[in-house]
């Protein structure tokens, strides 16, 4: 089977397609055949080796969390699902960005009805680190929460995870990306110099709570704005967060197929949109984190095997 690999830490250069052996699911595992892996990130620094003292690469290593396709083969002690059945998920491998894979049957879902595999294939990561970042923080429908990076993968989640709490929830994003978050009930705010200023405009008053989504000084500007520490979380600015007192829940707070679970039955019914960029084929992998890591994307990037 087609799989990418990386063998030394580098930039997108050093991401080849390989031929490697297909996995065998061992007991409680599935073997999925993949239709959709979401790219994210985080990837991109591991792969970079900027997070080797937290999440080391062995190598030659694989990459890829998200994961949707159709169970092709079962290990013993499976629960729950068959061959043939559709499903998404997660696996903590770094091995779905490719043609198949092994994950654990207790981290995957049935694929609802009416979802795309698009989307499916690109939940987990960004809809457990929205769900995460808004658990952090709290909101309700007497709060005013604002979000950096509103329109990108996690941010675009989180903005209508916070609204679907009742919360006025403002957006910091690029003017091209004002509508989108404007026909969601978002107010939007354009980033950079004067921000601060322009955000207490938007609110009319105080901000209650401040979700992080892109690093690069947010932590400091919602101390500015008056947030207590305990209602700003940050999945990029670590040390700043250290600092100040304030949270940094993600993806691992809530990696469990039960939020999986919920974020999928809320998109299928059209109560939760995710945001679909572009997709490319395996073999284009480095042009879709080519694409990544030019920044700005509005959604996620999906690969297809």
């Amino acid at each position: 089977m087609r799989a990418v690999r990386f063998h030394e830490y580098g930039g997108i250069d050093v991401l080849r397609v390989e031929e490697v052996a297909r996995p065998v699911p061992g007991p409680g595992q599935l073997l999925v055949e993949v239709r959709a892996a979401g790219v994210q990130p985080g990837e991109v620094m591991i792969r970079e080796g900027a997070r080797h003292g937290r999440w080391p690469a062995t190598f030659p290593s694989g990459q890829g969390s998200d994961v949707a396709g159709v169970v092709a083969e079962t290990g013993p002690e499976v629960r729950g699902f068959a061959l043939g059945d559709e499903v998404l998920g997660f696996t903590h491998d770094r091995a779905s960005h490719a043609e198949f894979v092994v994950v654990d049957d207790v981290n995957v879902v049935t694929r609802p009805q009416g979802l795309s595999w698009d989307v499916a294939g690109s939940l987990y990561v960004a809809g457990t680190t929205a769900y995460a970042c808004v658990f952090a923080v709290d909101p309700g429908p007497d709060d005013t929460v604002v979000v950096s990076g509103a329109a990108g993968g996690v941010g675009s989640l989180a903005v209508q995870l916070a609204r679907r709490r009742g919360a006025t929830v403002i957006g910091l994003a690029s003017e091209r990306n004002h509508a989108w978050l404007k026909d969601r009930g978002v107010l939007p705010v354009e980033y950079g110099q004067g921000a601060a200023e322009r955000i207490r405009q938007a609110a009319g008053g105080s901000v209650d709570a401040f979700v992080d989504t892109f690093g690069d000084g947010y932590v400091e500007l919602a101390v500015e704005l008056g947030v207590r520490p305990e209602r700003i979380n940050t999945i990029r600015d670590w040390q700043a967060a250290a600092k100040v007192g304030a949270r940094t829940y993600g993806e691992g707070s809530a990696a469990c197929a039960v939020v999986v679970g919920e974020l999928a039955r809320l998109a299928a019914r059209g109560e939760l949109e995710v945001p679909i960029a572009r997709t490319y084929p395996l073999e284009r992998v480095r042009d879709a984190f080519r694409e990544l890591e030019r920044g700005h994307t509005h959604g996620k990037i999906v690969l297809r095997p």
